[in-house]
């Protein structure tokens, strides 16, 4: 739906949840994000439909969700190259930033996070400049490659070309961020009661990409 309103463009996905959530029986919220990780959610349904076909039954609908989630780490590899694209700079060349890397919000589990397949395909794609901040994972290595959490500051975010927040860890400070960073791609709304003009912000799924 995330992807679908941004490329219908005017809807935002976001105000259409937090309306249908005013309902006041049956309808439970959910949000979008880059992806789904843990060990739980990405891979469980797999085991569910292949038990299934052992039995000459077809869980499409569990196939094809499961699919579609581990098309979203790509859908956010593709908004980096675009704000990118529109900066005088290559895409090779540029700075990038991922805020939060464990697969959900203040929690240090990286297990499937979505925030590192995004990581993995922008170094398949010859990304180098690569950097990260999770206050609840130091190091984390990746296709060989070791990184260490960045110290978030102002100077930091400065000399980023681009920001992407991918887990909405409560600790941040989201109005240093928007602030101080030249772009920011929110992929968890994370931003939204950041006061003031917001024009540097891309969130996914709010009818704008």
């Amino acid at each position: 739906m995330a992807v679908l309103c941004d490329r219908m463009g005017g809807i935002n996905v976001w105000e259409v949840i937090d309306a249908a959530k005013t309902k006041p029986f049956g309808f439970l919220p959910f949000y979008p994000g880059p992806g789904i990780g843990g060990h739980c959610i990405l891979i469980d349904p797999y085991y569910l439909s292949w038990l299934a076909r052992k039995y000459d039954f077809q869980t499409k609908f569990i196939t094809l969700a499961a699919e579609t989630n581990e098309d979203m780490p790509f859908y956010v590899k593709d908004m980096i190259f675009r704000e990118v694209s529109l900066m005088t700079i290559s895409i090779r060349n540029a700075k990038v930033l991922m805020l939060g890397i464990a697969f959900k919000r203040d929690v240090d589990d990286t297990r499937h996070s979505p925030a590192i397949r995004v990581m993995e395909l922008l170094l398949d794609d010859k990304v180098r400049k690569i950097h990260y901040n999770d206050p609840f994972v130091p190091k984390i290595e990746i296709n060989g490659q070791k990184f260490s959490s960045k110290k978030l500051t102002p100077a930091l975010l400065e000399t980023m070309d681009c920001v992407v927040i991918t887990t909405d860890h409560s600790s941040y400070d989201y109005k240093m961020i928007v602030k101080y960073s030249k772009r920011v791609i929110d992929t968890r709304n994370a931003t939204q009661r950041v006061s003031g003009s917001k024009k540097n912000v891309v969130v996914l799924g709010d009818g704008s990409n």
